[in-house]
């Protein structure tokens, strides 16, 4: 195994990279990237980099001297078109091909869009940069989606002086994930500080004064960020004889055919820890899947071990920090086990089945959630678990 590629580099790809190093790989590593920029992080980008609190330089994961240190062969500003699995190569754009002998596909995702033009997205450094420069006092925002990414945008808008309306198709904000009493209190949030938000309407089309919902009412707006979440990028690997279904279908080792591996945004592998297959965009989980999925590519199949992390996500807004632990989606029962909701500063439980399956603080100390961490990595019994937290 002389060549190995990473197709993405973003945390993932980057992780995955390191790791080969580190572990001792001494090989060809050819680290491809579609965007021209070396890796960067993506989560300050409707935080930071929107309030013009940080400029591009401050971004990059690594600095030039850690890159060149890794001896990569490094393929920037090209993207992969199409993968040969009996041939062992990688298509790119520009023509050229990356033979291989083990791959790693971290190629992430990609917003999901409105018909018609002009509206904004917030995936890349450059989508920062642009919508940053159309916001200022009294500008008028559209922002269509009120899930983590929206919500931080529309706060930074704000704070910026924009009149921001929110337009979220379900009835409470995020409710499917982190149930309805605290996407409410979420929504609250915006609301109290003026901000219009406006549920249950759905957005057709991006129009050349705003956007148009589905009853045909239009609403005026000088800019427009859709968010309304993200598709995979896998439309490169049609064809390849990879299992595709919302994501790269993986095993709990990350495989997802021989010698072929996948992480971050990507990849839908099974964590057996809750017993089902998932996919998370979150920063956390891109870096430890990159690493778990590089050390299982280089180890002997019976010394692989599954990735089975407790997934964490966080989110600022105005003044409130929001953290995560677990796998929220699909829970049985949401439970305020510490603080209080109307104050917003609690901590709040999360079951599926009988077991302890997710927790989310807001406004609270770190070490209110970390208890609970464990609690979701053990497999905890819930009752066993809200009692003890209760007394204590």
């Amino acid at each position: 195994m002389r060549r190995i590629a990473v197709v993405g580099a973003s945390a993932a790809g980057l992780s995955a990279a390191e790791t080969l190093r580190r572990e001792g790989y001494d090989g060809t590593i050819t680290l491809v990237g579609e965007e021209p920029d070396p890796p960067y992080d993506r989560p300050p980008l409707s935080k930071q980099v929107l309030a013009a609190e940080w400029e591009r330089d401050r971004l990059a994961l690594r600095t030039s001297a850690d890159l060149a240190a890794l001896d990569l062969d490094l393929r920037l500003g090209v993207a992969a078109t199409g993968l040969e699995l009996v041939s062992r190569t990688v298509e790119l754009g520009d023509g050229s091909e990356v033979p291989y002998d083990a791959l790693i596909i971290a190629t992430g995702v990609r917003p999901r869009r409105l018909p018609g033009e002009g509206a904004h997205v917030l995936r890349t450094l450059d989508d920062a940069l642009t919508l940053r420069e159309r916001l200022s006092t009294g500008q008028r925002l559209v922002v269509v989606g009120a899930g983590f990414l929206g919500a931080e945008a529309a706060a930074v808008a704000w704070r910026l002086g924009a009149e921001v309306t929110v337009l979220e198709p379900a009835a409470v904000p995020l409710a499917h994930a982190v149930g309805a009493e605290v996407g409410r209190m979420l929504a609250k949030v915006h609301v109290d500080r003026g901000i219009n938000l406006r549920c249950g309407v759905t957005v057709t089309e991006v129009t050349e004064d705003g956007v148009r919902l589905a009853g045909g009412e239009e609403i005026e707006a000088d800019e427009v960020l859709v968010a309304i979440g993200s598709l995979p990028n896998t439309e490169w690997l049609e064809g390849s004889g990879l299992t595709v279904g919302d994501g790269l279908v993986c095993d709990q080792y990350c495989e997802a055919a021989k010698n072929v591996y996948a992480a971050g945004d990507v990849a839908r592998w099974y964590n057996p820890l809750f017993g089902t297959s998932m996919r998370i965009e979150h920063r956390t989980n891109a870096a430890e899947q990159g690493m778990a999925a590089a050390r299982n590519l280089l180890a002997a199949e019976e010394a692989r071990e599954p990735f089975a992390p407790v997934p964490y996500f966080w989110s600022d807004q105005y003044d409130m920090k929001i953290q995560a632990y677990g796998f929220l989606r699909g829970h049985d029962e949401v439970a305020v086990v510490e603080g209080d909701l109307a104050q917003r500063r609690f901590v709040a439980g999360y079951r599926t089945g009988d077991r302890v399956s997710g927790a989310l603080a807001v406004g609270m100390p770190p070490k209110a959630i970390r208890r609970w961490r464990q609690a979701i990595a053990t497999g905890a019994a819930w009752h066993e678990t809200v009692r003890t937290v209760e007394v204590t």
